[in-house]
């Protein structure tokens, strides 16, 4: 199901991407999904699924960040966050709404989005639609033969080491996220795949860490392609249809009947976000049905050696070091760039979702408090 508004508002978008929107004008990005682009729905099903909610109250804890002592108040109010939920062994300790929105709103995930993507990866390989992550990439999109991608696995296109260049930097005019957003705008279905066939070599495939926007899209097309099915068809019917969701999800088009913009653009509520980081947590199992192959949550949500060195991203998932910098809990984000967290801690059992309309890309500046201390801070409070 296909929604095509008006892209009048194009304009909007951009200067939110370059931190150069107003927060009325910026806020709109978020709760608006047919402002930008056209959407298609991600469907929910029938029956919702009762959240349980403690009578404990979280407790006032500090949170320790750059020299200086924090607490809740500030984490929310300095960081302009608008929906913060916490759950702890099943059990939500804290529900928030900030900045007019409530229980029904529909919010941006931003780059959260990438994450839902490559979780969509391992659904396929379950399903027999991908044989594994060790496929080369051209076995199901052999249009990039002969390209960059050529030589890319499945895995080190999750991982974002294809080794193709990309620059995400939102700020700048001149970046290939920058162009990949004038053709969201432009809403012509395919140049962006053209777009990224077209992108030079900068490092051999899985030797080279580089975060790309681009990288995800094709994430979305290696869906399609392998399922026969467009990214917002198969999350539904895969995993948010039987989850329990309050409502229907949307995601941005690249163009009307075109494909996802698989690294951004998902709305969905602060609620229906903490039911799919409960199915994350559950190592992706839906009432005893595996939809992801055994200890692919593990595997996404690791830290990975490149070059000699850790990285701490997965497959399209951050990883959290504790507040000693161990990876002893295996914690994990997902990560949207004005401020959208969806925090996992298996160890701890704890799973936090954060949404926030930050002024600024957090590549440009950092926020207020830091959204791993907070994260680091909350588990000692309620483990």
């Amino acid at each position: 199901m296909t929604d095509t508004k008006s892209l009048a508002d194009s304009q909007a978008i951009v200067r939110s991407y370059a931190g150069k929107s107003m927060p009325i004008e910026h806020q709109r990005t978020f709760v608006t999904p047919e402002m930008n682009f056209a959407t298609r729905i991600v469907k929910a099903g029938a029956p919702v699924r009762p959240l349980t909610y403690g009578n404990r109250p979280l407790p006032d804890f500090p949170i320790a960040w750059n020299g200086a002592t924090y607490d809740i108040y500030d984490y929310v109010s300095r960081n302009r966050v608008a929906g913060l939920l916490v759950m702890k062994d099943d059990e939500i300790r804290l529900e928030h709404y900030d900045l007019g929105i409530d229980a029904q709103t529909r919010w941006l995930s931003m780059s959260m989005a990438k994450s839902f993507s490559t979780t969509l990866i391992g659904a396929a390989i379950q399903d027999g639609h991908i044989r594994s992550v060790d496929e080369p990439l051209t076995t199901y999109l052999p249009d990039f033969i002969g390209t960059a991608f050529d030589g890319v696995t499945v895995k080190t296109l999750m991982q974002m080491t294809s080794g193709v260049r990309w620059s995400d930097d939102q700020t700048d005019a001149n970046s290939e996220r920058r162009h990949m957003l004038e053709m969201q705008i432009a809403q012509q279905s395919g140049a962006i795949m053209r777009y990224m066939a077209e992108r030079p070599r900068a490092a051999a495939p899985g030797t080279q860490w580089c975060y790309s926007t681009g990288d995800t899209h094709v994430v979305g097309a290696l869906i399609k392609a392998a399922t026969g099915k467009w990214l917002s068809d198969y999350f539904s019917e895969k995993i948010w249809s039987r989850l329990g969701m309050e409502q229907d999800g949307a995601w941005w088009l690249e163009a009307p009947e075109g494909l996802e913009v698989a690294g951004s653009g998902f709305f969905a509520t602060l609620r229906d976000y903490a039911r799919f980081a409960r199915f994350i947590l559950d190592d992706g199992v839906i009432d005893g049905t595996r939809v992801l192959p055994e200890g692919w949550v593990r595997e996404a949500g690791s830290a990975r050696e490149i070059g000699g060195k850790r990285v701490d991203y997965g497959y399209m998932w951050w990883i959290v070091p504790g507040a000693d910098g161990a990876l002893d809990d295996g914690a994990f984000t997902a990560r949207g760039i004005f401020g959208q967290l969806m925090y996992i801690n298996p160890k701890q059992r704890v799973i936090c979702v954060v949404l926030s309309a930050r002024a600024k890309p957090a590549s440009m500046i950092n926020p207020a408090v830091a959204d791993n201390a907070f994260f680091n801070a909350l588990v000692g409070a309620v483990k």
